[in-house]
């Protein structure tokens, strides 16, 4: 049994001149400026779209007179930087998450035992009611504190890995320039 290719995915974006698609107050030449935010949004949201390891070609559509600028070599060195350097802050965004987890399990599973241990000399000290109520106290607390550390070793990092992957696709993407009126 063969598994199919990806299908390609095109994102497509119109622009007047060359210099829209990157940022007007970056005084870095074309190939090292980072992208418009708004062109940034836009292009990651229409990956996003796609399966992260489905090729991406980006399509941008120009008046004829930025074929000046030389578009082609400019766009893809600009967008291969950009993305790359994108997929970089997100790998450290997917290791902090990671890391602040496994500080956070280590405190809460501390912070739990010693919620055990009160309960524990509590139960000994006799049967009076009030005292089972602090019990059941500890118990739902210390259980409580295990809440955030579990949900970043178990939910939060993966979308953030996500769009690292979606970066990294970015930075594989090939451009083409279309030339219009």
């Amino acid at each position: 049994m063969s598994v199919p290719a990806p299908v390609a995915g095109r994102i497509e974006l119109r622009l007047r001149e060359l210099n829209q698609l990157f940022d007007s107050f970056d005084p870095a030449p074309f190939h090292e400026k980072d992208l418009d935010r708004d062109a940034e949004e836009f292009i990651t949201s229409w990956a996003r779209e796609y399966p992260p390891d489905t090729p991406l070609t980006f399509r941008l559509h120009l008046p004829a007179d930025q074929r000046r600028f030389e578009p082609e070599r400019t766009v893809q060195t600009a967008v291969q930087h950009y993305f790359a350097y994108r997929s970089d802050l997100a790998r450290l965004d997917v290791r902090r998450t990671l890391q602040q987890g496994r500080t956070s399990l280590l405190i809460g599973l501390v912070f739990l035992a010693a919620c055990m241990a009160a309960r524990g000399v509590l139960h000994s000290l006799g049967g009076r009611e009030w005292l089972r109520v602090v019990e059941e106290g500890l118990l739902i607390i210390g259980w409580v504190a295990m809440w955030r550390p579990v949900e970043l070793l178990l939910y939060d990092w993966w979308p953030l890995l996500r769009r690292k992957r979606t970066f990294d696709n970015l930075s594989r993407m090939q451009v083409e320039v279309r030339y219009g009126d």
